[in-house]
């Protein structure tokens, strides 16, 4: 998700920050998608991450690290997932009330507008997992793997195992997203400026609760949290594009378990979420199971039998090389 530049060109990602859609209005993609009424499995899910998150840093001081940290990761992380929810229209008819839903960034870094604008992009899918198109691609155009230096290369290549994606993802994508914005600003182009302004709000919010009412020190909150939250949801993007001609074939199919479903909001079936984007999470598993056969011979048996074999596969091993094939 980051900037172009010299940046770009050391950790070599495309980013968020050259998109050319507007952060001050939800796109026409988004409006698109917009339900007729309110729906009530996705705002029981932001219930119950909001209640989650203020008991968890309410009682912190009574809970051990261990105790603290895996459930911290997994309410910023499911954050995360309902942000995604909210970039498709859902779960109300008001893009307004849609927005002040996730007003509180628990993962802080970046704004939702900036977020939900990179990712429609993303849902172009003829030019999916493109280094130059794609703004969620991990993958390296040939100019970019000519320039990468031997120390580059080797980080992107332990990167694209998924200890490295875990251990230093989170970084990278601050990094990069942070320095990128901050040289738009400083040459000028405040495009952003609102989109920064409203995650302001929003990073104050729960920086007041956290920090302020729980008396959570911010290093623990960023420890704990933030970093492996982030890390958790890099956990879901980290197998789901594949370049490959066809279109179908570029997104995978995960049949995680119930605990990681909900997490991911079903987004582990990533084929069906881009075969049908506007649809609510919680008829994703309906479609799939009606269409199974269909999905899974349309991908070309892009499968896993949940995220125990992507660990076992991929942990200390690189899925791909970062060099996009078209362009080896």
């Amino acid at each position: 998700m980051l900037e172009e530049g010299s940046v770009a060109r050391e950790f070599v990602r495309k980013p968020v920050s050259s998109l050319k859609v507007s952060s001050e209005r939800p796109p026409a993609t988004a409006a698109r998608h917009l339900p007729r009424r309110l729906e009530a499995p996705t705002l029981l899910v932001a219930l119950a991450i909001y209640g989650g998150f203020g008991a968890l840093t309410w009682f912190h001081a009574a809970l051990p690290w261990w105790v603290l940290l895996p459930l911290g990761a997994y309410l910023v992380a499911w954050h995360g997932s309902l942000q995604h929810e909210v970039t498709h229209g859902h779960p109300t008819p008001s893009a307004l009330a849609n927005e002040l839903l996730v007003l509180p960034s628990l993962w802080l870094w970046v704004p939702f507008r900036r977020y939900r604008d990179s990712h429609l992009a993303h849902h172009d899918d003829a030019h999916l997992t493109d280094p130059l198109e794609d703004p969620e691609s991990y993958y390296l155009d040939a100019a970019n793997w000519a320039a990468a230096g031997p120390l580059t290369r080797t980080f992107l290549r332990v990167h694209n195992t998924l200890a490295g994606r875990l251990l230093f993802g989170p970084l990278r994508c601050v990094v990069l997203f942070w320095k990128g914005e901050i040289a738009r600003a400083l040459g000028g182009d405040f495009g952003h400026a609102k989109a920064w302004a409203i995650h302001a709000a929003g990073v104050a919010l729960v920086l007041a609760w956290v920090v302020g009412v729980c008396g959570l020190p911010l290093w623990q909150y960023l420890l704990f949290f933030v970093y492996p939250g982030i890390s958790l949801s890099l956990l879901r993007s980290f197998l789901e594009h594949q370049a490959r001609p066809e279109v179908t074939e570029r997104s995978v199919i995960i049949e995680a378990g119930p605990l990681m479903s909900l997490l991911f909001l079903n987004n582990n079936l990533h084929l069906v979420h881009h075969d049908k984007p506007g649809l609510a999470w919680y008829r994703i598993p309906a479609l799939y199971r009606q269409r199974r056969a269909l999905f899974l011979a349309s991908n070309g048996g892009y499968f896993f039998k949940g995220y125990g074999e992507v660990f076992r596969r991929y942990f200390l091993r690189a899925k791909e090389q970062p060099l996009h094939p078209a362009a080896a």
